[in-house]
């Protein structure tokens, strides 16, 4: 019971605010939604060797597709190097962030003063500085929850700070340029909503979760980051927010957002992604105040940029069929391939495939000793 008072639950005003209407109608979940990694994308390896086939044979070649990222931000990217290249008029739109290296001796007071200085507060978001999918990514409201969470990091890794947009609403926004080109377009927007389970006055918290439609298929997923509050009883109505980080393996609802693209929004995130140095290809992850706006292309906020390693990930709605997901994936393999090797002509030059493997290794490795995601 101490500890549901210390941590209170994760409570919001209105779930999915300033999203359109979440629709649940179909099957809960795909039949390959959450397949083992290594069943979905083995057909995308064989593609990807016949990209490399095509360039050349360069598997590692679309490690210049973004000339300035750490691998392109295929492996090992990091999201602070990533935002350094960004101009001015790019960080006015990325939530204020900074970074903190953890040391064997590190302590709470000392990563709260690298917060403080630039500008951070509680409660603000902790991640991983190299990571994917969501992992390690938490909120810490007070010094013991960043202690705890340091405690918990791996010595010698580099984390990131970042300012908390307390909004309901987020989006994956996937942006693609050719170097030649002069105008670049959204080749995918996902829409992200953040799973609840609604009180009835009498079940706790594990029977919400076990006993919902989508979430309680998934409910190893949810159950270990909420084990202090299972036994929380909330009242009749009342919603709970059991996904923090919004990322499709971390639990979040994915939906295929690609007919509300506008001319606006494209010209919005075109100009931000130009004053990012030598971004061609990416994902920008945004929480933003209403549909309406993002369509309008204003009162958003960046909290991730991410390179060739990201995805089109309105694929993971539960509508979307394993044809479509694999015809969107080879679309965007053969940019990624093209792109690198355009870059590769004007003299960057890709990683080689034993760094490639060398840094895969490594945050692989890291993924499992990471914070539990919230």
């Amino acid at each position: 019971m101490n500890m549901m008072v210390e941590i209170p639950p994760p409570r919001v005003r209105a779930p999915h605010q300033g999203m359109p209407p979440l629709d649940m109608s179909g099957p809960p979940v795909s039949y390959f939604e959450f397949w083992p990694q290594r069943y979905f994308y083995a057909p995308m390896m064989l593609y990807w060797a016949w990209l490399t086939l095509k360039h050349g044979g360069r598997f590692s070649l679309p490690t210049a597709a973004n000339p300035a990222f750490p691998m392109g931000g295929w492996i090992g990217e990091s999201k602070a190097a990533v935002f350094d290249v960004s101009g001015d008029y790019a960080r006015s739109f990325i939530a204020p962030w900074a970074v903190f290296d953890r040391a064997e001796n590190s302590t709470a007071a000392e990563a709260l003063a690298a917060a403080r200085k630039a500008g951070l507060a509680f409660p603000f978001v902790v991640k991983p500085d190299l990571g994917c999918r969501g992992v390690g990514v938490r909120r810490v409201r007070n010094e013991r929850e960043l202690a705890d969470y340091i405690a918990a990091f791996p010595i010698g890794r580099r984390m990131v700070f970042q300012k908390l947009v307390d909004l309901e609403a987020e989006a994956g926004i996937f942006y693609v340029r050719r170097p030649n080109e002069a105008r670049g377009r959204i080749i995918s927007l996902t829409l992200k909503y953040f799973p609840h389970v609604y009180g009835d006055g009498t079940s706790t918290l594990k029977q919400l979760i076990e006993g919902d439609r989508r979430a309680g298929p998934l409910a190893d997923i949810y159950l270990p980051r909420h084990k202090d509050r299972l036994d929380m009883v909330l009242p009749a109505g009342e919603p709970f927010r059991i996904a923090f980080a919004g990322s499709h393996s971390r639990g979040t609802i994915f939906r295929n957002g690609n007919d509300y693209v506008t001319e606006a929004m494209t010209y919005a995130f075109d100009r931000i992604a130009k004053d990012v140095k030598e971004f061609y290809f990416g994902r920008f992850d945004v929480r933003f105040s209403s549909i309406e706006a993002l369509q309008a292309g204003r009162d958003f906020t960046i909290v991730e940029i991410n390179g060739v390693g990201a995805e089109s990930t309105h694929i993971w709605d539960r509508k979307t069929t394993l044809r479509e997901a694999y015809a969107a994936l080879m679309k965007q393999y053969a940019a990624m391939w093209e792109i690198g090797a355009m870059n590769a002509k004007r003299g960057f030059k890709p990683a080689s495939v034993r760094e490639l493997w060398r840094a895969y290794r490594d945050e692989v490795k890291l993924w499992a000793e990471y914070p539990l995601t919230e």
